[in-house]
């Protein structure tokens, strides 16, 4: 047990890392069959997390909504948080607008060299109403059971949530919450079992964040084992413009927003690196969640009853990667190959788009494509242009769902700190450990010695 004892004591950032750089070098020397030798693996993951993810989020919502009753106006603290939601989509469309205007990613493509992705099936954008009428679930307990897993481009399995199902859960444990603050007493029992539910998931969670590295490594490995890189020399100019644009939002434009808070950008990161590499590898919001949550309580100090709201609804509306950048930097270079001149007009109507888009398809799977058809049609752009760029969607995602999932944590950081939610201590440590802490690390080896 000693090696056990010795591994968990690496920093949780390190032992991922090390599950990358492993996962890579192992499926290059694998070729194809690192798909079948290590991509079970990789699905493990993904089913633990699916596992944890929904009623980690039903019991911390309820408990959240109980607590913070009477102690911070909820109403305020979600104005807030929609507030910066909005702000950071703004500034992201900009950051998309502005890369495509500079680097030129469509211009000199050959046409002719574009393949459409075999698998490309063309989305139809929900309305408005559909979107609102489906936060209201049917039935609660099919909600609860909503998680489900999907295919990528290139047969990878990744975790995804059912239309609107987190959004159905928070709004389901909402309802419970405001019915316990209702009764009073009445429930001081329920109420009280609902909390240590809330504990006993969290610890869950902490658990199944151990085996991280080694869901990283499957992933990883099934990916460069399988995909065919070869896809991506066409679109290579995007794919450096896509990756360019969301490490320029991530490093200057959120480091911009914390100095403004007075908070330390090299801190922030270094405790949202676990949820960032989560997301990267892992491609899905959803399945960051859980290390999302955990790094924004452990590691930044904000108010786990705030962050319980915030950061769930946040992996459901607020992608800065796959619904402003994205969509914003593909209508661009969509343009910019087809010939066709994009005025000031067509500029301020891609850039209202992407922001009232990104949070009219909230919950729906395959965000960043039905938001870059949207974007398009807006614009009036050619839609079938999409499916060149889903060829290599799997690579795209990894960058976008990083970004989706760093603003995620960064606005529950920014609203703690305006409304005094958030433990500067606990902040200006700058932990990075989201598993099984030291102490409990040795007590494990203790007891199975």
């Amino acid at each position: 047990m000693k090696l056990v004892s010795r591994w968990l004591r690496i920093p949780f950032w390190q032992r991922v890392v090390l599950g990358f750089v492993l996962g890579a070098l192992a499926g290059w020397l694998f070729g194809k069959d690192a798909e079948t030798w290590f991509g079970p693996l990789g699905d493990l993951y993904v089913n633990l997390i699916k596992m944890i993810a929904v009623p980690l989020v039903f019991f911390a919502v309820i408990n959240a909504v109980s607590s913070l009753h009477g102690q911070k106006s909820i109403a305020a603290l979600g104005g807030r948080t929609f507030l910066w939601f909005a702000i950071t989509a703004v500034l992201a469309v900009g950051v998309g607008l502005l890369t495509g205007w500079i680097v030129k990613p469509g211009a000199g493509v050959n046409i002719a060299t574009l393949q459409v992705a075999s698998d490309y099936v063309p989305k139809t954008p929900p309305g408005v109403f559909d979107v609102l009428f489906n936060i209201v679930p049917s039935n609660p307990f099919t909600a609860l059971a909503g998680a489900a897993t999907s295919k990528t481009a290139d047969g990878m399995s990744v975790l995804v949530p059912r239309n609107g199902t987190v959004l159905q859960v928070i709004f389901f444990a909402g309802l419970v919450g405001f019915a316990f603050v209702k009764l009073g007493d009445k429930t001081a029992n329920l109420r009280k079992l609902c909390g240590e539910a809330s504990e006993t998931m969290i610890q869950v969670t902490r658990f199944v964040l151990e085996f991280t590295p080694l869901g990283t490594f499957g992933l990883i490995a099934s990916l460069v084992g399988g995909y065919g890189f070869e896809q991506l020399r066409p679109l290579g100019s995007f794919v450096i413009a896509l990756y360019a644009a969301c490490a320029f939002h991530i490093v200057v434009v959120y480091s911009g927003l914390l100095l403004a808070h007075g908070l330390n950008p090299v801190k922030f990161f270094r405790g949202a690196a676990p949820g960032m590499q989560v997301g990267f590898v892992a491609s899905s919001s959803f399945a960051a969640m859980p290390v999302s949550l955990r790094s924004v309580v452990h590691n930044h100090g904000v108010d786990r009853d705030y962050a319980a709201f915030a950061v769930p609804l946040g992996a459901t509306i607020k992608m800065d990667g796959c619904g402003a950048i994205y969509p914003a930097l593909a209508a661009v270079f969509i343009a910019q190959y087809a010939g066709i001149d994009l005025t000031l007009d067509k500029y301020l109507i891609i850039a209202l788009a992407s922001v009232l888009g990104s949070f009219g398809t909230a919950g729906v799977p395959g965000t960043a494509v039905i938001m870059a058809t949207v974007v398009l049609s807006a614009a009036g752009l050619p839609l079938e242009a999409i499916g060149y760029l889903y060829a290599i969607d799997r690579v795209l995602d990894m960058m976008r769902t990083m970004t989706n999932v760093t603003g995620q944590m960064l606005v529950p950081v920014l609203v703690a700190k305006e409304t005094g939610l958030l433990d500067r201590e606990v902040y200006e440590a700058a932990s990075s450990n989201v598993g099984i802490a030291e102490g409990e690390a040795a007590e494990i080896t203790q007891n199975h010695a």
